[in-house]
């Protein structure tokens, strides 16, 4: 019995496409990655958004102030709709990435196989899993910008002064009934402005650091982790200002009356540099740091894990045999490009 199951679930990995493997890989990845995570998260949105309150706590601060105010749970605040939206986007991301690398090479085979390459299919690979999964990613701030207090009372009281959600459905729908589907794509702008060079960025730096590891150690899972984490941190310093306008973007119609204009993705950079000073263009960013590095480290092992316990054959290795099986048979068939880099 164990033996005709096993070849069951071996049967059925065989018969998954590789997209579909990709998919899996990734959603596991940015799920597992995403929750580890959460705690810093929550209090970088807070730094962002609501500036008065939490800068002069500092980071103990306002851990402490979350679970004297809310307890445990208050550290997960709106991570039911961040891994609902990272599983997803993370699933995209990673398989986009993937498959857009593929039809460059297959499409463009004089486009080379260098960083520029990642940075292209990581930069569209990140556009789209930002268009796709975007009004998730609106609903998990907007839950965790809300600070609950202790008593009844106070919420009541702050229920009353500003919008109130109760959960993710909830906020879905009062945001779909005040704004309609534009509403539910507020500060998509600065997303994808920030997305394209981030995500680009992020493998270009991931594969450049790569090309001066020795050949030996290219497999290495540690030196995948360390070059990813620092790619990570470098294309994060580089857009983090676009985040912060994003994130206030978001949380805008919490905090002025209706009648207030809605501000577009460069006026709202410039206001913010101009009357907040151009330090909160870059607030939350040691946080970020801290989230960073970790969140990308298991994001990779996980990646890594999941794929080989699915048999996902390596990437120049798959479309080393899409080429050949593209090419007429009386050809020879093209050189292998598992030399090139993974």
């Amino acid at each position: 019995m164990g033996e005709e199951r096993d070849g069951g679930v071996n049967g059925l990995i065989d018969g998954m496409p590789v997209f579909v493997k990709e998919l899996i890989a990734g959603g596991v990845a940015g799920g597992f990655a995403k929750t580890v995570v959460a705690p810093l998260e929550r209090v970088k949105i807070l730094f962002q958004t609501r500036r008065a309150e939490f800068h002069s706590l500092g980071l103990l601060g306002s851990f402490s102030k979350i679970a004297k105010t809310e307890g445990v749970l208050g550290f997960y605040r709106g991570n039911g709709a961040s891994v609902a939206r990272i599983v997803p986007y993370a699933a995209l991301h990673y398989m986009a990435y993937e498959e857009y690398r593929r039809w460059i090479i297959l499409g463009f085979p004089d486009f080379g196989r260098g960083p520029v390459l990642d940075l292209v299919a990581g930069s569209f690979a990140g556009g789209t899993a930002v268009l796709f999964t975007y009004p998730l990613d609106l609903v998990r701030t907007k839950l965790a910008y809300q600070v609950v207090e202790s008593s009844k009372i106070a919420v009541q009281r702050h229920a009353q002064k500003d919008i109130f959600y109760n959960g993710i459905r909830d906020c879905f729908s009062k945001i779909y009934k005040e704004a309609g589907m534009r509403g539910l794509y507020r500060g998509v702008a600065p997303s994808l402005y920030g997305i394209f060079p981030y995500a680009g960025l992020k493998f270009y730096f991931y594969e450049e650091m790569k090309r001066h590891v020795p050949e030996d150690h290219k497999k290495d899972i540690t030196v995948k982790l360390v070059c990813g984490s620092v790619a990570g941190l470098l294309g994060q310093t580089f857009t983090y200002p676009l985040d912060v306008v994003r994130r206030q973007m978001q949380v805008q119609r919490l905090i002025i009356s209706d009648s207030s204009p809605m501000k577009g993705t460069v006026e709202s950079l410039v206001t913010i540099a101009r009357t907040q000073g151009w330090k909160q263009l870059f607030s939350g960013l040691s946080i970020n740091y801290l989230k960073v590095v970790p969140s990308v480290a298991i994001g990779f092992t996980v990646y890594d894990v999941v794929k080989a316990s699915l048999r996902v054959p390596l990437r120049d290795e798959g479309v080393a045999s899409e080429q050949r099986h593209s090419q007429p048979s009386s050809l020879p068939s093209s050189p292998s490009l598992s030399q090139t880099q993974q």
